[in-house]
């Protein structure tokens, strides 16, 4: 054995031959990432923030391009494209697969701020596609076949349909993401050095995280989840999940890969919830909850964490967004008046510059997409890839 000080010098001259760290992003829509690099600049009107912002630039302001992070991203619609190279912004959402878009997701921070932690070549394995549920798109193989509740089954009677034809269509779309998923990622570790320069087949790899962050489609199901409103309405996601983390660390051989639960946060925290929010409080409650649940499983200690993407939401953008919406309603009551169009613009900028002040417009520059989508926040977003990484991190040093 090399004294520990010759050892220290060896792996400063050689910089120590270690596995590829290989992780692995999936979800749906905010997984693929909705937030345009047009919403950058708002990131730095928080002191919070802004160091990240410093993160995600170069010195000529650009989005960073990390070399020592690549990325192999399988997304896309009817037809699933690939896209490879090193992390920047437009591994979001894409039109084309294949080609950088203008959006990003949490694959960006996430990226950047893996490599500061681990200081070594990171190869990212992404798949997202929008509007999939657990249920069924992304049914995992140990949860069986997809099968219906007794008021799915009383509705599907009420509308003369054949119960036993609905339910095969179901079951023929039960997994088809979960394979597309892990086929891609199975294909991808034929040969890390197609998409990473930096591996080296002699070291080899090691699958050293998955971040799943997805859920929108199970939480607005109420056929499959009929008593969502109600305590533990949303069961069956934590037990759908639970075999979903089994069967990806049995599928691709790591049975102790750490997994990050993504939990879904969009709205914010439902403590803080408006007036007009109250509705959804008691399934956004109970949803949360069911997705952090397999993360206090015996079997999951020490292995999977949730993370509360909603401590990442940002209300400023909220009071900014309903002083457009103000805007826009006068708006309409101005078009239905007997002004002129000329009367009515000179109206409208009257009101607009009484009700938003400066900050409040440069705030709205930070808004790119739907609250669903966490407002296409590249502040939000970031803040979760950024999130994910420091989870993830924690794990690996367990």
């Amino acid at each position: 054995m090399k004294p520990l000080f010759l050892s220290l010098i060896l792996c400063a001259s050689t910089a120590c031959a270690k596995p590829l760290k290989v992780f692995i992003l999936a979800g749906q829509s905010n997984m693929e990432g909705h937030a345009k690099i047009s919403s950058f600049d708002h990131i730095g009107m928080d002191p919070k923030t802004a160091p990240m912002l410093e993160e995600m630039r170069d010195k000529d302001g650009n989005p960073r391009v990390l070399d020592n992070v690549r990325v192999s991203y399988l997304t896309g619609g009817k037809v699933n494209g690939v896209g490879t190279g090193p992390l920047t912004a437009g591994f979001g959402s894409r039109k084309d697969p294949t080609q950088n878009g203008e959006k990003i997701g949490p694959e960006f921070t996430f990226g950047i701020y893996m490599e500061k932690l681990l200081n070594e070549p990171i190869l990212i394995i992404k798949t997202a596609w929008g509007g999939k549920s657990i249920n069924t798109n992304f049914r995992p193989p140990s949860a069986g076949p997809y099968v219906f509740n007794d008021k799915q089954i009383e509705n599907y009677k009420k509308q003369n349909k054949d119960v036993n034809a609905e339910l095969a269509a179901r079951n023929e779309a039960v997994g088809v993401y979960y394979k597309y998923m892990i086929d891609h990622v199975k294909k991808t570790l034929t040969d890390p050095g197609k998409v990473h320069p930096a591996y080296n087949a002699k070291d080899g790899y090691e699958l050293a995280g998955f971040v799943w962050f997805q859920g929108w489609n199970d939480m607005v199901d109420s056929g499959t989840y009929p008593n969502r409103s109600q305590p533990g309405g949303y069961h069956k996601y934590s037990e759908v999940l639970a075999h979903f983390i089994r069967d990806v660390r049995k599928d691709l051989t790591a049975p102790k890969m750490p997994f990050v639960i993504g939990v879904m946060g969009a709205g914010g925290p439902t403590k803080d919830y408006g007036k007009n929010q109250q509705r959804y409080k008691s399934t956004h409650d109970g949803f949360r909850q069911a997705m952090a649940a397999p993360a206090s499983m015996p079997e999951f200690k020490d292995n999977v964490v949730a993370v509360l993407t909603e401590n990442s939401w940002d209300p400023e953008l909220d009071a900014a967004a309903e002083k457009r919406n103000l805007i826009n309603n006068k708006k309409k009551e101005l078009q239905k008046g007997q002004l002129s169009k000329k009367e009515q613009a000179a109206e409208l900028e009257k009101f607009t510059a009484e009700t938003l002040t400066e900050r409040d417009e440069k705030l709205l520059t930070g808004i790119t997409n739907a609250d669903y989508h966490y407002k296409g926040s590249a502040k939000i977003l970031g803040q979760i890839g950024k999130a994910f990484a420091e989870a993830n991190h924690q794990l690996l040093k367990k």
